[in-house]
């Protein structure tokens, strides 16, 4: 926890340098592998576990509503990205988690849910999130698309999803960070590509 160390400015120097190491590549194949599922009317799904499940939820919220002009708002005739986060339907998580263990709170959903070619964005600091990495391995194998989000060395996600966005940092909350601030870009992307 670099914050516990240092005083404001120099945190904020660490984030902004971190921001300007992140790979513009991978940032781009994961805006284009949305935008396909968007054209070709596939799903996004989007998992994670605290700080990356809060991410999960606000990037799905961004790309559900942010990538719509107000005026499409009521045009039916709009077509939407398909997105769903997979950490907010409480109940059936704690159904899962309490009856078979949390370790299947993603995948089940995604098996009532996911067909081949859809995508899913899983986010883990660690990369080693064992309810995201049983639901990646699952996704792979049923012939979606998997994006892994990862931090520190990246752990298993990162060896095991098909395309990744990587912040090679030992801190938590910082590459929690970074994923938001790199999420925010994919989302005006989306909406250059979609509404304008």
């Amino acid at each position: 926890m670099l914050g516990a160390k240092v005083d404001v400015l120099p945190f904020l120097q660490k984030v902004s340098e971190e921001l300007g190491r992140i790979n513009p590549s991978e940032v781009h194949a994961l805006a284009d592998a949305i935008f396909e599922c968007y054209e070709h009317k596939r799903t996004v799904f989007i998992c994670g576990n605290g700080g990356s499940g809060s991410n999960a939820s606000h990037f799905c919220e961004d790309l559900g509503k942010g990538t719509l002009r107000r005026e499409d708002f009521d045009n039916d005739q709009k077509k939407r990205l398909r997105v769903l986060s997979l950490t907010d339907n409480t109940p059936y998580i704690l159904a899962w988690g309490n009856d078979e263990g949390f370790d299947r709170v993603f995948l089940e959903q995604l098996k009532n849910l996911a067909q081949p070619k859809d995508l899913l964005i899983a986010i883990s600091g660690s990369g080693n999130s064992p309810n995201v990495l049983r639901a990646v391995e699952w996704a792979n194998k049923q012939g979606l698309k998997t994006f892994g989000c990862t931090g520190f060395g990246g752990g298993k996600l990162r060896g095991l999803a098909q395309h990744n966005l990587h912040v090679d940092l030992d801190d938590m909350g910082i590459v929690e960070s970074v994923h938001l601030t790199v999420f925010h870009w994919v989302v005006d992307n989306m909406y250059k590509r979609i509404s304008l």
